[in-house]
Formats: C-alpha cells, structure tokens, sequence
C-alpha cells in the first residue's frame, strides 16, 4: 500500500501543478491537490521504510485523503449540471475538483480494503 499511496500523491501534486500552470497561475487555490499530495507523499515514503510503523503513516495517509474527498465532493453536483450543458463558474476548478475527489475515493477504497485484509491475515 506504501507505493499505491505514493502513486496516488503524485497524482494529486501533477493534477495540481497542471491546474495552476493551466489556468494562467491566475489562483493559488488551483494547488490545492498538491497541497494535500504532498504530505499523502510523505507518508507513503515513510510507509515503505523498513523501520516505520506503516500502519500509522498509512492511517494518516488515509485520513487526508478522506478529508481531501469530503472537500471536493461538494462539486459533484455542478459537474454533473455542467455535463448536461449548464455553464458553471470556473469549469477548470470544477473539473479538477471532481479529478480530485475521485482520486481521494479510489485511495480511500483501496486503503480500507487494505486494512481489512491486513487484520483478517492478523497483520495489524
């Protein structure tokens, strides 16, 4: 699970830099991604160390990247409006909103599957 995490905070950290860099670095706020794969990262880096306590890193890991999905889950419904041929006000954030709430999803449903193959191995 420590390689998957740190696959899926680059991820973050790419669709973040792109953002920006897309939109002019009109928006600090367009990094937002990164600022939530960077520490994911982190975590997953001292996960796949020998000596760490994975569990507890990939806990952490976890934990924001759920917090990452609450936040942008709230624009589900506008991309779906938009989709549909609505204009919404800033489609490039709306999409990278969406981008990151369903890469938030995918982590967390892989990582709860991982934890719950962990403890009925006995591995935690």
């Amino acid at each position: 699970m420590p390689k998957v995490t740190q696959v899926f905070a680059v991820l973050l950290i790419l669709l973040g830099v792109g953002g920006y860099l897309l939109t002019g670095r009109v928006s600090v706020t367009a990094l937002i991604p990164a600022f939530f794969g960077l520490p994911v990262l982190i975590c997953g880096v001292i996960a796949a160390r020998p000596d760490s306590r994975r569990g507890l890193w990939m806990h952490i890991a976890v934990g924001l990247m759920f917090l990452g999905l609450v936040g942008t889950a709230r624009v589900v419904p506008g991309f779906l409006e938009m989709l549909s041929g609505v204009a919404v006000e800033r489609p490039g954030a709306v999409v990278a909103q969406v981008v990151m709430a369903s890469l938030c999803l995918v982590y967390v449903v892989l990582a709860v599957r991982s934890f719950v193959q962990a403890r009925r191995a006995g591995a935690v």
